[in-house]
């Protein structure tokens, strides 16, 4: 974070003291523990720990001021700033920061794909200027501001990720953000026990068009048809993208999956064709390729080094990281998962070159009610997706797992990770490769930590 005058960072809250015109601050914190000189500190109530607890310890390792939900004994008036949402405080802040600066901002949002669709716009993007990423999950109204906050005056772009669970979210995220580019993935069924329809989640994803300027590129899935019927706001220019459609302003062609990525044929209405290849596995990350090339095209940057940049993209976390142990290859994508990801996951595996496919899947969470329908038709899906043998772990999975064995796919229903981890060791042999996925809450990463320990002990 850059040096910003306390007024400025902190106009628009409506009860805040009189801050002197010279008093400057150097950095906002949420952890009472990092508060010093020059620092904001914003108190968060929390199940655990409640961050008001802590007002007076920040301002007396030197905090200049603190955001409180309420008024705190002991914190005086005039170190008190009152907000009675500290989640809107952040964004308040982070919009009065963000406006000192003129980075072209990209938002990313989407039901499927947006991180890794942001990180492929951050590998575009930066082999053109100083760029500034969401890092991590950190999209939602805490980590968009800490995003922004690491702008500065040589940051020549910024590719923010935009997360929600209830509608309105998306709305505030853009307007704090203010991108000159849009990019929706998709409309799938996260959140859905929240928001009731995919038509509603569509709607709430389209919120990320009330931050854009007129005239702004939105980047938009032609293969999504609740995209393709969205009645899309007039200021707004539509870029399609698409897999299967020549109507689109941009699509790919001759798509093949390669041991080592993907390549294909782009053809853009506007800048022509270019053959590609990109160092990630599966068609969902072809389309979340032709999205990050949309947005920057449309921005203004040259089409030929856009398709040069795309091969600077690298996973990050626990999505689809490819790791060979002990002559297995595992596929970790224990970072999320839901229906689409799920499908598209397991349309790559069939084509992964191995001797012999095994899958270990757990739990796709948030789904409300229709979590059953959809863990019984992942069963389907996966017994016709070529595996071999196929492992489940988790409350729901077992629906997953007594469907695919319905359908005549070996399978083994795990009760914890050890049984999870034994059942493929017992199974696999080198050469085979695994794919691993579930979502996040199910921490899979720990059946796969005792998966490596018993390869090795049974090569010993």
């Amino acid at each position: 974070m850059e040096q910003i005058f306390a007024r400025t960072l902190l106009a628009g809250f409506e009860t805040a003291p009189a801050i002197p015109e010279d008093k400057v601050i150097r950095f906002v914190t949420t952890d009472s523990r990092e508060a010093g000189p020059g620092c904001v500190f914003v108190a968060f109530p929390g199940e655990t720990f409640d961050g008001h607890d802590f007002a007076a310890k920040a301002l007396e390792q030197g905090a200049e001021y603190v955001v409180l939900n309420h008024p705190v004994e002991g914190v005086p008036e005039e170190k008190t700033i009152l907000c009675p949402d500290s989640y809107q405080a952040m964004m308040r802040m982070g919009a009065n920061y963000r406006a000192q600066y003129s980075p072209k901002v990209i938002g990313v949002t989407g039901s499927v794909g947006k991180t890794t669709t942001k990180e492929f716009c951050a590998a575009v993007f930066e082999s053109f200027g100083s760029t500034v990423k969401t890092e991590g999950n950190q999209n939602n109204e805490l980590g968009l501001p800490r995003t922004l906050f690491q702008i500065g005056p040589e940051t020549e772009y910024a590719v923010v990720e935009m997360g929600m669970s209830h509608a309105g979210e998306i709305e505030r995220l853009s307007r704090c953000a203010k991108p000159a580019a849009g990019i929706i993935t998709c409309i799938g069924v996260s959140h859905i026990e929240n928001l009731g329809s995919r038509e509603n989640i569509c709607r709430a994803k389209l919120e990320i068009c009330a931050g854009l300027p007129e005239g702004a590129p939105l980047v938009l899935n032609h293969d999504d048809e609740y995209l393709r019927n969205a009645e899309l706001p007039a200021h707004v220019q539509p870029v399609w993208y698409s897999l299967s459609s020549g109507a689109a302003d941009v699509s790919a062609s001759a798509i093949r999956q390669e041991a080592d990525g993907m390549s294909f044929l782009v053809d853009d209405q506007e800048n022509g064709c270019f053959m590609v290849h990109i160092p990630a596995l599966g068609r969902h990350n072809v389309a979340n390729a032709l999205a990050a090339y949309c947005a920057a095209t449309r921005l203004g940057l040259p089409a030929r080094q856009v398709i040069q940049a795309l091969k600077n993209f690298q996973q990050t976390g626990m999505r689809q990281r490819v790791v060979e142990h002990r002559g297995v290859k595992v596929i970790e994508d224990c970072y999320n998962a839901n229906p689409d990801s799920m499908r598209a996951a397991l349309e790559m595996f069939r084509e992964y070159p191995c001797a012999r496919r095994y899958a270990l899947l757990g739990d796709m969470l948030e789904l409300g009610e229709i979590s059953r329908a959809e863990h019984e038709e992942l069963g389907r899906l996966a017994a016709a997706s070529g595996l071999d043998a196929l492992v489940t772990y988790g409350e729901q999975a077992q629906r997953t797992a007594v469907t695919a064995a319905a359908k005549g796919l070996r399978t083994v229903y795990a009760h914890n990770y050890e049984e999870a981890a034994e059942a493929l060791v017992r199974q696999v042999q080198p050469g085979d490769a695994v794919l691993v996925k579930a979502s996040r809450g199910m921490a899979l990463e720990k059946a796969l930590a005792v998966f490596y320990a018993r390869l090795d002990e049974c090569s010993q």
